[in-house]
């Protein structure tokens, strides 16, 4: 099959890729997250990613539209739930680009995270599907997590520390005082 693969940044995309290949799938890499914050990361993490793309002749998509508003506009008052919206969001765009490009499937390496809600993705995925007509590739990457950390770090990639969204970077470094 011809799969685009959502990509998030490049240590998480080391281990899909790799399972993809070894099952006889084209691989394209998508890089679309709005969510990531503040501009420097995205770009932290687009350029990672273009570098390992690069040295594993791996074909990469991006999207160059940093569009803040947008994805603040869809999580506004929305925070409980911003994981849904910005699965949807990065994962209909995925789908969307598959269609117009005749892929497959589309599927996303946020699902190499132990940190990330699969059956949220999974369901959302999948009604993606429904809706564009495209199916959603859904692989529990997570078994190799540990291995693309591993190497990731033994390559010297940049690894980031949080989502990629700024609830998730205040949940991970702001520590409210409990005196307060």
């Amino acid at each position: 099959m011809k799969i685009l693969l959502h990509t998030c940044c490049g240590p998480c995309t080391i281990y899909p890729l790799k399972k993809l290949r070894e099952s006889g799938h084209l691989i394209y890499g998508y890089f679309y997250n709005p969510n990531i914050h503040p501009f420097t990361e995205w770009q932290k993490r687009k350029d990672t990613l273009l570098e390992y793309a690069r040295d594993n002749d791996f074909k990469v998509i991006v999207e160059d539209d940093y569009d803040l508003e947008g994805y603040l506009r869809e999580l506004v008052h929305r925070e409980t739930v911003r994981c849904r919206f910005c699965y949807a969001m990065r994962l209909r765009r995925a789908a969307q680009v598959a269609r117009r490009g005749k892929f497959d499937a589309f599927s996303t390496t946020l699902l190499v995270s132990p940190y990330q809600k699969h059956d949220l993705i999974k369901e959302i995925g999948s009604a993606i599907a429904e809706e564009t007509g495209v199916s959603f590739y859904y692989d529990d990457f997570r078994p190799g997590y540990r291995e693309a950390t591993e190497i990731s770090r033994s390559l010297g990639m940049y690894r980031q520390q949080y989502c990629g969204c700024i609830y998730s970077e205040k949940d991970r470094y702001y520590k409210k005082n409990k005196k307060q």
